[in-house]
Formats: C-alpha cells, sequence, structure tokens
C-alpha cells in the first residue's frame, strides 16, 4: 500500500475514532441531552420550558434559595467563569416545574422590600400601596446549591493517532488531540424544613460535554458540521444541566415522599442510639405542652406497645381504641376523654 493510501486511511480512522466520541450532545446524568435551562415562568403557567424537566401537579409548599457565597465552587463560578448566582437558574427550574413556590430571601431582593416600607412609611406613596406588615409569605423550605467542578485534557487520542500517521498530517491530528476538553460537573441540592432544620430531601445530578478546538482547521469548516458550534459552548451550559439533573432527581423522590419517624422518644426527643452519661429524654419532656402530631394507627400502635390491648392498628376510632385511650390518660393524669388530642398525642410519644 502507497504511504498516501496508509495517510488516506489513518485520517479516515481518526474521523471515526473522534465521531464515536459522541460530542454533539450533551450528556446529563446517563441521557443523551443537549439541555440547558430556557423559556420563561409565570405563576404556574411556563412558556419554552426543557421537556426533560420533572414537574408536580401542585406545590409542596414555598421554597428559599440558599446560597454560601463564601464557598470555593461560588468564588470559581463568579471569578473563574462569570456566572451569575446560581439562584437566579434555580428560580427558572423551579418555578417551571411547579413543584414549590419561591420566595426571595436574596439580600438585593430584601433590601428592595425593605426600601418600598420605607417609602410607605415616609408617607411619599399614594394611598392605598399597602406596604404595611403582615404581608410576606413564610418559607417552608431552603434550598442550598453546591457545585463540584471538573476539567479532563483527552489529549491523549490525538497523540496516538499523530504516532500512526507521522509527518505534517500526523501533527495536525496532534492538535486535536491536544485541543479536546471534556467539561464536567456535579451539582448537589439540599431540601431543609425551616421550621424543624430537618433535612427533608438531598439530590446530586452530574453533566459533561466534550469541546473539539481545531477540529475544522483540520477537516475543513464543512467537515467540522455542527461541532464546530461547541468550541465556544460556556462552562454555564454544563452546570445548567447537572442542576437540572439533581433537581430532577430530587423530584421524583419527593414525589415518593415519606416522613422519617423515630420510634419511641419521638423526632428529637433522645433518639434510639443512646449515650452513656447523656441525658434521659424524660429530662428535657415538659408534660402536656404539646407539639407532637400522631394519626390514629401511630396512637393504636403505641398503646399496644405499653400493654393497653387496642387490636390491631387500623386507623379507626372505635370503642376499644377509645376505651385503650381513657386508660392511658387515667394513668398518666390527663383527662381521661377517650379522644386523640394534642397532650395525649404528647405523652403517647414521650412514654
Amino acid at each position: 500500500m502507497s504511504r498516501n493510501k496508509m495517510v488516506a486511511v489513518a485520517a479516515a480512522c481518526a474521523a471515526m475514532l473522534l465521531a464515536g466520541c459522541e460530542t454533539t450532545d450533551m450528556k446529563m446524568g446517563s441521557a443523551e441531552s443537549k439541555t440547558v435551562a430556557t423559556g420563561s415562568a409565570a405563576g404556574s403557567a411556563t412558556s419554552g420550558a426543557s421537556d426533560q424537566l420533572e414537574r408536580c401537579p401542585a406545590p409542596l409548599g414555598t421554597v428559599s434559595l440558599i446560597e454560601n457565597e463564601s464557598a470555593g465552587w461560588y468564588t470559581i463560578l463568579r471569578n473563574e467563569y462569570r456566572l451569575p448566582p446560581t439562584a437566579n437558574l434555580l428560580r427558572l427550574l423551579i418555578q417551571q416545574s411547579n413543584c414549590f413556590v419561591v420566595v426571595e430571601r436574596g439580600a438585593g431582593g430584601m433590601r428592595a422590600m425593605s426600601r418600598e416600607r420605607e417609602l410607605q412609611q415616609s408617607g411619599e406613596m399614594r394611598g392605598g400601596s399597602n406596604f404595611g406588615k403582615g404581608q410576606m409569605v413564610a418559607s417552608d423550605y431552603g434550598l442550598t446549591p453546591e457545585i463540584i467542578f471538573s476539567s479532563r485534557d483527552s489529549g491523549g487520542i490525538g497523540g496516538a493517532l499523530g504516532g500512526l500517521i507521522g509527518g505534517g498530517r500526523g501533527r495536525a491530528v496532534a492538535a486535536i488531540g491536544a485541543g479536546t476538553q471534556t467539561r464536567e460537573a456535579s451539582a448537589l441540592l439540599t431540601l431543609i424544613d425551616n421550621r424543624s432544620s430537618v433535612q427533608v430531601a438531598a439530590s446530586e445530578g452530574s453533566a459533561s460535554k466534550t469541546d473539539f478546538a481545531g477540529f475544522g482547521s483540520l477537516f475543513g469548516v464543512g467537515g467540522a458540521g455542527g461541532l464546530g458550534g461547541y468550541q465556544n459552548t460556556p462552562q454555564g451550559k454544563v452546570i445548567t444541566a447537572a442542576f437540572m439533573d439533581a433537581y430532577n432527581q430530587m423530584v421524583r423522590s419527593l414525589r415518593n415522599y415519606r416522613a422519617q419517624s423515630v420510634q419511641g422518644q419521638g423526632l428529637g426527643g433522645g433518639g434510639r442510639l443512646g449515650v452513656d452519661g447523656g441525658a434521659a429524654p424524660s429530662r428535657t419532656y415538659v408534660p402536656g405542652q404539646g407539639g407532637n402530631t400522631m394519626s390514629v394507627a401511630e396512637a393504636q400502635q403505641r398503646l399496644n406497645e405499653l400493654g393497653y390491648n387496642v387490636g390491631t392498628p387500623d386507623g379507626g376510632m372505635g370503642p376499644r381504641t377509645a376505651s385503650g385511650l381513657r386508660s392511658f390518660q387515667r394513668a398518666n393524669g390527663l383527662p381521661a376523654t377517650g379522644r386523640l388530642d394534642p397532650a395525649t398525642m404528647d405523652a403517647l410519644a414521650h412514654r
């Protein structure tokens, strides 16, 4: 085989290897995707949202975004990649999904609200503007984002091809490898209940994309085709895809959400992993103050555990359950009503 034919075959092999890298698509998790946050949201209505974004039939509560501006990843995001806060991106994804109603808690937004209230108090606003107290909506949950960056140089492919082809063409193929870079990002999301400080959900998402800087220089502009458009793709697209992947996974879990329950002492009442020398939960409990919630089935199970035989916990408030409740109430100094009132729930949770 002549040298020219060998060079042609090697060049064709190089093209096949590069095509096999599947560089034209964004990879979000395990699925092929070019997804970025697009479109808009107004209330529960959306326009142009990605069809890969998970959605909810109704909001699960209100949520505020909590961004740690002193974290290392945040410094990289703002200083190196010159990207805006992730809260701007997440607000759009969350509202488009209809899973939460977003409430403003950022420094800029809070200053704007305070400014309007100050103008109201100064008397400069027209009558009926109504910027008085008592209108702000509570934030049920706080969502905290975090990013892990990675940027791998994939020049080995080009170097190997250069060794195969040799000469000037070999140097050209090696240049492709040197300009080939895989950008990766992992995003973490944590959802906290603001009233109890309990972590409700956590998720991780990832995305990657490979850039070919110099692909067109070897095969010409026509040969590069649509690949050339990825040379200037910002890192932001990878981050967006990673956050969408993490958010989608969180929504899937929340659709099947079941609250964690600590048996015995109840949530925050001492736990089941006792510590030698630690204060007993009973020493931090004030009877009759309430604060615990319990279903009828849970109360029936607890009564059975305490020796008040009320039968199979079926969630029905029958005569046997009422009788068991009265016996328990009398034994614990409570009014023997036979009803599952807050004081009885509280006592059942701490016995």
